[in-house]
């Protein structure tokens, strides 16, 4: 599938529509006792969250037409996988009340939703745990290879806190209640963990599959302009090993482009110098191409970011001051590939990233340092859909038990 071929960003309106409907579905059944109507209530739930998944899946590639680089691209990854699984419930939940309606009472219907973010979690344990024990393993090795630094550990402490989670919730599920207000008082809180969990759960899987799709992307052979960011240099003031990568994958590039299309792009080398390096990391990379071969009135020096941010930043700037309406593509390492398209479409720059292999112990925290980074930057969006999932299960959870 290719990039940047979609004009419009897609909108879930109809999800609002499908939503209203379904309501008004529900709301008509009245949630009536008899089996039979337990099982049209069900039904309609499930044709609202197979609709659901349609609609998400749709949104997700067309997002990767429009905009790969997204927080909603993650969004509709990882609540997709969460509909479907919904569906499925609610699917069985119908054919077993249509079968045997003398077994099912209206409010199983309620209690099957109150409970899907904690059964889900429950379900998808298996996978998290196998993520953990990877997560770990990974880490450990860093740390042998790279030394004991915080930022080295922050997939231990993720992998604890995956487990943890659901260790505590499967405590509180179980411990017991003598009264009515204790037992909402018990619920509200497992609900409202799980529902919790379900949100950070969903987006690892949708950050994951963001990720795999960017950093396996392979641009179109018609750039003007090919930007490869900096990271640390030798005590020499030389490329380390993860930044040749990156610029031995534009070098590649560069060549099988001319080799295709005969078409020539400008390298923009962007990075600072900072305090414990010799060099800027641009000048350093500069000095790489030359000595690859690569005559210096193709090369661009931006050498005053810090980060990823200015990078792109004032890369656009070189670039602009070129040729506005060239087309970019840029080379940093496969897990900062998202995160850096991000920051480009943050500078309205319609970039298209490729990223260069790192080691395998690397990889998993350097990615988990981009999730953090990615949650972080979007505290907005993920406040909303915290207190919009806080607020289902809290008044689901309300009518359950009250």
């Amino acid at each position: 599938m290719k990039l940047d071929t979609r004009d419009k960003k897609p909108k879930l309106y109809s999800l609002a529509i499908l939503s209203a409907a379904a309501v008004l579905a529900l709301a008509g059944l009245a949630f009536n006792g008899s089996g039979a109507l337990l099982g049209w209530g069900n039904l309609v739930l499930a044709l609202y969250f197979g609709a659901m998944v349609a609609l998400l899946i749709d949104a997700f590639f067309k997002q990767i037409q429009y905009n790969l680089y997204s927080y909603n691209t993650i969004l509709y990854a990882g609540f997709a996988l969460f509909a479907l699984f919904l569906f499925a419930t609610h699917g069985y939940a119908a054919w077993e009340s249509f079968r045997h309606p003398e077994d099912y009472q209206a409010l199983q219907m309620l209690f099957t939703l109150l409970h899907s973010a904690k059964n889900y979690m429950f379900l998808t344990s298996p996978f998290l745990i196998l993520f953990s024990v990877a997560l770990l393993i990974s880490n450990l090795s860093l740390i042998r290879h790279e030394g004991r630094r915080f930022v080295n550990i922050l997939g231990i402490l993720l992998s604890l806190l995956l487990v943890g989670g659901e260790l505590v919730i499967a405590v509180l599920d179980v411990i017991s209640a003598f009264s009515t207000r204790a037992v909402l008082a018990r619920n509200l809180i497992v609900n409202l963990m799980a529902a919790f969990y379900l949100y950070f759960e969903c987006m690892i899987v949708g950050a994951i599959t963001a990720d795999i799709i960017a950093a396996r992307y392979v641009p179109e052979k018609d750039k003007d302009f090919l930007i490869v960011l900096g990271c640390g240099l030798k005590k020499d003031g030389t490329p380390t090993p993860l930044l040749k990568g990156r610029l031995d994958l534009a070098l590649r590039f560069d060549k099988e482009q001319q080799e295709q299309t005969g078409r020539q792009a400008m390298f923009v080398v962007s990075g600072g110098q900072g305090p414990d390096e010799a060099q800027s990391e641009a000048a350093s990379m500069r000095d790489y191409l030359l000595s690859q071969g690569v005559e210096e009135s193709r090369i661009l020096v931006e050498d005053q970011s810090s980060d990823t941010a200015e990078n792109m930043k004032f890369s656009k700037e070189k670039i602009d001051a070129v040729n506005p309406a060239g087309k970019v593509a840029f080379f940093t390492t496969n897990y900062h590939v998202f995160r850096s398209g991000l920051k480009a479409r943050r500078v309205k720059m319609r970039a298209v990233g490729m990223g260069a292999p790192t080691k395998w112990y690397f990889w998993p925290n350097a990615a988990v340092r981009e999730f953090v980074g990615l949650l972080t930057e979007h505290r907005l969006k993920q406040g909303l859909m915290l207190a919009l999932l806080a607020v289902v299960y809290g008044v689901l959870t309300v009518m359950a038990y009250l």
